[in-house]
């Protein structure tokens, strides 16, 4: 059965270590494995300011953004740490109607007190899209507990997987863009990542936040490289955010 949420499945491929400072730390863990498809996608490039241009591959923070669209609790962070490319890389030229600014929080705010206008015919502009067609890929990710949190990591891998079967979601996952709608089911064993090798050039990792709560994030980005149509993330992409995360949690 196939639900608009995310299923998974351990096993099959094996990314196993060894967890460190947390209960059952000799014992070995299987990350979890998602399978995603759709119609659609676009992973747009950060350098492209008007036009969006998708990467060829589906980057990390995307596929952290689908897991914690299922499950997620500030005691714990997604680490992705592999994606599999399941069907050719394809593109699609999409001409569309976008808004050309962003309504800001001060205006709604004076809006609720003194009753104001906005006109989306004035705002429009046609963009250009480069997006993917008709893509598929396994996401492979683990948990990754934060400074202080003694709960063992796979009562949160247990919990993701109860929602899972479940079909319970806070938000509707989605590749890129939110009209992009996205699917989801669990690994049957019959998925092969494409026999592809190449380099795909520095790519967004993620945004690195602040924890001062500010909002803002710095960009990080690293060198993206197709191994048989894997996507291998380097363990120390997150060695910052890792130092991070402690140092907020040891000062709160």
């Amino acid at each position: 059965m196939v639900f608009s949420t995310l299923s998974i499945f351990f096993g099959r491929t094996m990314y196993c270590y060894k967890r460190k400072g947390i209960p059952g730390d000799s014992m070995h863990f299987t990350p979890v494995e998602v399978k995603v498809w759709g119609d659609f996608a676009c992973f747009t490039r950060p350098e492209m300011k008007v036009e969006r241009v998708s990467y060829e591959v589906m980057t990390p923070s995307a596929a952290r953004g689908f897991l914690e669209a299922i499950f997620w609790k500030p005691e714990f962070q997604w680490e992705v740490q592999a994606i599999h490319v399941l069907r050719p890389i394809r593109y699609l030229s999409l001409l569309r109607n976008e808004l050309k600014s962003r309504v800001a929080v001060s205006t709604i705010r004076r809006w609720a007190e003194q009753p104001g206008e906005y006109f989306a015919e004035d705002d429009r502009a046609q963009r250009h899209t480069l997006a993917l067609r008709d893509v598929a890929y396994l996401i492979v990710a683990d948990v990754r507990l934060c400074s202080g949190v003694t709960e063992h990591p796979a009562k949160y891998r247990d919990q993701f997987r109860r929602r899972v079967r479940s079909g319970q979601y806070h938000t509707a996952p989605y590749l890129g863009c939110r009209e992009f709608t996205a699917f989801f089911s669990e690994r049957d064993g019959s998925e092969q990542p494409v026999p592809v090798t190449a380099d795909l050039g520095r790519m967004l990792f993620d945004l690195d936040y602040h924890p001062d709560q500010s909002g803002r994030g710095q960009p990080t980005f690293f060198d993206a490289r197709m191994e048989e149509g894997v996507i291998s993330i380097p363990s120390s992409c997150y060695d910052k955010r890792r130092r991070m995360l402690d140092a907020a949690s040891t000062s709160a």
